[in-house]
């Protein structure tokens, strides 16, 4: 089945994740849902000139925004999901809805929170024919979409929680490796999932040092599984070629030092190789990248190419 959610007042939530949230649509195991987001607030408006999706006006009119962080669209319920389970989410497509996005600085913000001595906001044109992203300046760029935002309802117990920190239910993942082609996985903790997406990027570099990337709405085609068969406690992801994994923390080193142990347990479970001799591996062949700075959950991911899994002891 092939299903589609629009974004709307009725269908988004604004800053922040919630097990209690409503459902927005209900769809079935290995279904494929087709999701518009939208992005920003009335201060991230652009000028005459471009197209607004008309709901994003609609939502800065009717929605609240109940923690600082993003609109998100969701949450989805995929029959089946219960707690313990794990949400697969193959990544098919990706594609803009606007011919624009918004990058900022600001005080006390980014990786470099004490350089920046006031507010300053550029809309980028962006150009879906060409793939690319004309900066004020003149500069062109070519554009990689994904979703900074992916995530299921976080556990019961956290209650409201702003979208900004990326956690174990996914959330605001900041990593430009999610595009299409590749599957993320995250640990389900509530009945139904409650996927929800959002966070729109139309390019953004490792790390996102500013605070922002381009941030534009893009509509998103996902297929959803429900795994019985997977325990897991942290978002991973696969790619055709490489196994990915993810550690979020104020403390960058401890980050570093969660995503590499959880490929350790990866590369052993996968290659059968000891613990020492899969860290050996990884040292010669698994990249350790910054997804991002700025979440105040600072985010790591490790990607060890599949090629490298092998037999051994």
């Amino acid at each position: 089945m092939n299903h589609a959610l629009a974004a709307s007042p009725a269908t988004t939530h604004w800053g922040w994740f919630d097990a209690s949230i409503p459902h927005a649509l209900t769809i079935q195991s290995g279904d494929r849902i087709t999701i518009d987001t939208i992005s920003g607030g009335p201060a991230n408006l652009p000028g005459e000139g471009f197209h607004v999706p008309p709901e994003l006006l609609e939502v800065h009119e009717q929605s609240p925004r109940r923690l600082p962080g993003h609109i998100l669209t969701g949450p989805v319920h995929v029959n089946g999901a219960q707690p313990g389970d794990v949400l697969e989410v193959r990544i098919i497509d990706v594609q803009l809805r606007q011919d624009w996005g918004y990058t900022f600085v600001r005080p006390l913000a980014g990786a470099l929170p004490h350089d920046i001595e006031a507010f300053e906001q550029i809309h980028t044109r962006l150009d879906r024919e060409k793939n690319a992203a004309l900066l004020p300046w003149g500069l062109t760029i070519p554009l990689r979409p994904f979703f900074g935002v992916m995530g299921v309802a976080p556990p019961k117990t956290w209650g409201s929680i702003s979208s900004i920190q990326p956690r174990a239910h996914g959330g605001n993942l900041d990593n430009k490796e999610l595009i299409p082609g590749t599957t993320l996985y995250l640990p389900v903790f509530n009945e139904g999932a409650g996927f929800s997406c959002g966070d729109g990027h139309a390019v953004q570099g490792d790390g996102e040092v500013c605070t922002t990337a381009i941030e534009t709405a893009l509509t998103g085609t996902f297929e959803l599984h429900v795994r019985k068969d997977l325990q897991l406690d942290y978002p991973a992801a696969e790619t055709p070629t490489h196994l990915i994994t993810m550690g979020m923390d104020p403390d960058l080193d401890t980050a570093a030092r969660d995503a590499l142990r959880r490929m350790v347990d990866r590369v052993v479970a996968q290659a059968g190789l000891s613990r020492n001799h899969a860290l050996m591996l990884m040292s010669l062949v698994a990249d350790v990248r910054v997804s991002q700075l700025v979440n105040e959950h600072k985010g790591i991911h490790v990607m060890f190419p599949k090629s490298a899994l092998g037999t051994g002891g």
